[in-house]
């Protein structure tokens, strides 16, 4: 059965994008799911997080990107998370993108890579990068779905706004059947107005589902990627760890796997 790839997006950086990404891959590869994480940001975040040196690898995303590997041989096992599968980035891919956009088909690039891989993997989750540019286009592209990660504030409501545009521009160019999975609700502060006030908007203004729990903020987040860490196995039983684990449950069971 080819695999279900979803990309996670939001063109404004500090919503808990990699650490979505992350702990939702460890949480559903703990489930008994193949997993396999694309790390499409040429800053490398959820690679570190997950234990490889981006300076120290030898091949990488960017490879694939510049078609000079395929993507089975990228991949990198994760052996703490019996499963999961790495397809790393290093800085290197800040110049994928100048190389793509003089490039015929350069939206589908990531999408045929990974139908190389498709019956491989159950589920693929990609870490878009924080920007609207040729790389978050190739992994809306190669989705079947959109999950957005939200942090609960003005600005970034507004940037789902854009997000939701170029959704539409995706869909009308490059890959009708684009499905906007829903929404997470990161750093999320219950005590305040302010938090509840955006995701009823985010649900009443753009009609997505906002996926439950919210994830709280933590000072455990912070510290998981140091370690090569997911919250899940850096602090198991905080409440953010529990909301990723139920997070993960919501996600397979809006895909079909469960």
């Amino acid at each position: 059965m080819a695999s279900k790839v979803v990309a996670v997006a939001n063109q404004k950086g500090g919503v808990a994008k990699t650490t979505s990404v992350h702990s939702l891959g460890v949480a559903i590869a703990r489930r008994g799911a193949r997993v396999l994480l694309v790390d499409l940001d040429p800053q490398a975040c959820l690679t570190y997080s997950l234990g490889f040196d981006p300076d120290q690898l030898d091949v990488s995303l960017h490879d694939v990107m510049a078609r000079r590997k395929r993507m089975d041989e990228v991949c990198k096992s994760v052996d703490s998370v019996p499963g999961l599968s790495l397809a790393p980035a290093t800085i290197d891919l800040a110049g994928a993108e100048v190389h793509l956009l003089s490039r015929t088909g350069r939206e589908q690039v990531l999408s045929k890579a990974l139908e190389e891989v498709s019956d491989s993997y159950d589920i693929v989750l990609i870490d878009c990068p924080p920007s609207l540019g040729v790389l978050t286009i190739n992994g809306l592209t190669a989705g079947n779905y959109v999950l957005i990660p939200l942090q609960c504030e003005a600005l970034s409501n507004r940037g789902v706004s854009q997000l939701m545009e170029t959704i539409d521009d995706v869909r009308m160019f490059a890959n009708s059947d684009l499905e906007v999975l829903g929404v997470i609700a990161t750093m999320y502060d219950a005590r305040t107005r302010h938090s509840r006030e955006i995701l009823d908007e985010v649900r009443s203004n753009y009609g997505l589902r906002v996926f439950e729990p919210a994830v709280p903020k933590s000072v455990r987040f912070a510290e998981a990627p140091a370690l090569s860490k997911s919250i899940l196995e850096h602090a198991p039983t905080s409440p953010g760890a529990e909301a990723y684990r139920r997070l993960g449950d919501e996600v397979r069971v809006a895909l079909g796997l469960l």
